[in-house]
């Protein structure tokens, strides 16, 4: 099913109206009928029946009741077995006519064990979808208030407005090339469309946005790239301010819960404050942390971090960096210098660069994410505070010009806020409530 499908099906379901309850107003009048009949029949059967027999009622419902509350516990040759207990199995031992050798009182557990897994699994991309939901809010609000005002006064589709809706989809962070690519594609696809109402025009215009990042996204990889053997190094770079070791300390939280071994090495020697923020982030994850003093060499971190990952045997080893833009030569000379190192030590590593962005920065950050291109290997982006900005459809351009997976994406401040990217919940809580099914 293609993202646009998924979108509009998503849409039906939430667009169909409810079904009210078949017979809540009859079953009201009934209960009260025949509640009414059964006190007229307690009040004459009290009448009729004597204490004595009332009485030998009571201690039976008694007895019964402390039969079903106070099970007796399973054997210790049942439990080496291995053979599950049943709350509603008898206390007796069955005699050998009553036991059956078709019977399987395994199959019950099972199907309770596969429906648990079942609704737990429903459950986690319900919350997932909520996640997004809420993170997108403001970037939902804000496209789909410019495409209100765009469509406010249509009329038809002609030049003057593919210029407005060229104007509206750079204002929302949509990028250029996009802009101009969707432009171009509707003024056809209209036609075929024979889109003539305002709510038609807005269905093409996202069909088409998310037709082309689906199709830029063709064989992309979201996933972790995790080595076969031995440590994971995973580099992280990105201008100061952006959310790097926040975005550090979250992943190593999240790794860390996963049953994983973890080590972060503090590589941003020069900005203040980095190497105690990210051995604060070290303390409360409860991971180990490679660090020399405030302003020594980066490089040499980097070498004791893959050293220790290699001698300790750690899973994944996180590598902070420094984020200093404003002197390319020296940025690019300091990640080549860091590769050279771990590329040494582990010939196929490192085996994520990971760029991280800040959404609220809109245009700013593709423009960082294409020179970061330029100096390094960057293998992903992570996206953080896109709960905070009505920028959202950064993530747009950043497929489709950069041809870069974003592998996470920060959908709020909590330690687990920080979620790996699902472009089906991206595009539903981008666009829901947008298009008409």
């Amino acid at each position: 099913m293609g993202l646009f499908d998924f979108l509009k099906k998503k849409s039906t379901h939430k667009d169909e109206p409810k079904s009210e309850p078949k017979s809540d107003e009859p079953a009201q009048v009934n209960v009260e009928s025949t509640q009414a009949t059964v006190d007229e029949s307690e009040k004459t059967i009290n009448k009729e029946t004597s204490p004595e027999v009332e009485e030998s009622k009571t201690d039976d419902n008694q007895e019964s009741t402390e039969s079903i509350e106070k099970p007796e516990p399973a054997s210790e040759s049942d439990t080496d077995d291995g053979e599950p207990s049943h709350v509603d199995q008898p206390v007796s031992e069955p005699t050998p006519e009553e036991t059956s050798e078709d019977d399987e009182p395994v199959t019950e557990p099972a199907n309770t064990e596969d429906k648990a897994e079942s609704q737990a699994d429903e459950t986690t991309d319900t919350d997932e979808e909520a996640r997004y939901d809420r993170g997108l809010e403001k970037s939902r609000s804000t496209f789909g208030s410019r495409l209100n005002r765009l469509l406010a006064n249509f009329r038809h589709v002609d030049e003057a407005f593919f210029d407005d809706l060229e104007e509206a989809l750079i204002e929302s962070d949509v990028g250029f090339e996009t802009a101009m690519k969707i432009s171009d594609s509707l003024r056809e696809e209209v036609k075929i469309q024979n889109a003539k109402r305002p709510q038609d025009v807005q269905n093409v215009v996202i069909e088409k946005l998310v037709d082309i990042y689906e199709e830029a996204g063709k064989n992309e990889n979201n996933q972790i790239e995790f080595a076969p053997e031995g440590p994971t190094i995973i580099l992280f770079v990105g201008v100061n301010g952006v959310g790097k070791t926040t975005t550090i300390g979250k992943m190593a939280a999240m790794y860390k819960k996963q049953g994983k071994k973890v080590l972060l090495a503090a590589a941003d020697t020069f900005r203040a404050g980095a190497i105690q923020q990210l051995n604060e982030w070290a303390v409360r994850d409860g991971v180990d942390i490679v660090k020399h003093k405030e302003g020594g060499d980066p490089a040499a971190v980097v070498f004791d971090g893959v050293k220790k990952a290699k001698a300790d045997n750690y899973d994944v080893l996180f590598v902070d960096t420094a984020g200093r833009l404003q002197n390319k030569v020296n940025l690019m000379n300091e990640l080549s210098k860091m590769k050279k190192i771990i590329t040494r030590e582990i010939p196929e590593a490192p085996h994520e660069v990971l760029l991280v962005l800040d959404a609220t920065t809109g245009q700013n950050a593709l423009n960082q994410a294409k020179l970061f291109k330029e100096s390094t290997d960057v293998t992903g982006i992570i996206l953080t505070k896109l709960d905070g900005t009505a920028r959202g459809g950064i993530v747009l351009p950043i497929r489709n010009e950069l041809h870069l997976p974003v592998k996470f994406v920060g959908l709020g401040e909590q330690v687990d806020d920080l979620r790996p990217f699902k472009p089906q919940d991206f595009v539903y809580g981008l666009f829901k409530g947008l298009i008409e099914a």
